[in-house]
């Protein structure tokens, strides 16, 4: 029975990760509501909205809230594993200027060639659903593409369950980005029960970047962990990768 529980683990993610293809083939998308989230508004509008700069979108879906970014001042790029997702999010950006969007894997960003820094990174219910050892990849791939400041913010419903793959805690959310991000709010789903909003921030530099910044010739570049370095928490609705 050793290998048992990776075996559900892995048929599950399968299983999930083919339904999705056949829900948005099949226009069966409950969470594609078309209105940009009012948490992601205050975020952007509210009386303390942060500063309009360069917005990645994991898991992008059909592209509601690259376009709401774009609309807004933002030079906004989304991602999504889902084919049909990406057509029909290319089909709602015709015409949007500073709005594109990309068909990959969140958990291998590198592939993409996208070029960075992003000031925010938007994550509405995508992390939540990789596979928990490919979730330091994912945050491998952010922190690369993140400058000093940049907010991450992710909505996730909580995890329930030893056996459950989807989902997260609150523990790992604050120590899955560390030390690249802080933890600096969490907002209450809700629903599901236990979902919630996070929102972390990209430290200036961690001692590594410090002590790389200060060597000769370097140009100060982020280094972020290999995915195998990366935290190895086992912690834990969009395709989460190809």
């Amino acid at each position: 029975m050793v290998g048992a529980v990776p075996r559900v683990r892995v048929a599950a993610l399968m299983w999930l990760r083919h339904a999705y293809r056949w829900m948005y083939r099949t226009g069966r998308t409950p969470w594609d509501t078309g209105v940009t989230p009012p948490e992601v508004v205050d975020l952007i509008e509210g009386p303390a909205a942060i500063a309009a700069g360069r917005a990645l979108d994991l898991g992008c879906g059909t592209g509601t809230n690259v376009r709401y970014l774009a609309e807004h001042g933002w030079e906004a790029t989304g991602v999504d594993a889902v084919p049909a997702a990406i057509d029909r999010a290319t089909a709602k950006l015709g015409g949007v200027p500073k709005a594109r969007v990309l068909l990959g894997d969140v958990t291998d960003l590198e592939r993409l060639g996208l070029a960075g820094p992003f000031d925010l990174v938007l994550d509405i219910g995508c992390f939540h659903s990789i596979e928990r050892r490919r979730r330091p990849a994912y945050a491998a791939g952010v922190v690369s593409l993140t400058r000093p400041g940049a907010q991450l913010f992710v909505f996730a419903f909580a995890r329930r369950g030893a056996l459950r793959s989807l989902g997260v805690t609150p523990a790992e959310m604050a120590t899955r980005f560390a030390p690249w991000f802080d933890p600096v709010g969490r907002i209450r789903g809700t629903r599901p029960p236990g979902a919630a909003w996070y929102l972390l921030r990209r430290v200036s530099a961690t001692p590594g970047e410090r002590q790389a910044e200060s060597r000769p010739g370097s140009r100060g570049a982020t280094h972020p962990p290999s995915p195998a370095a990366s935290s190895s928490h086992d912690s834990g609705p969009h395709d989460p990768g190809a």
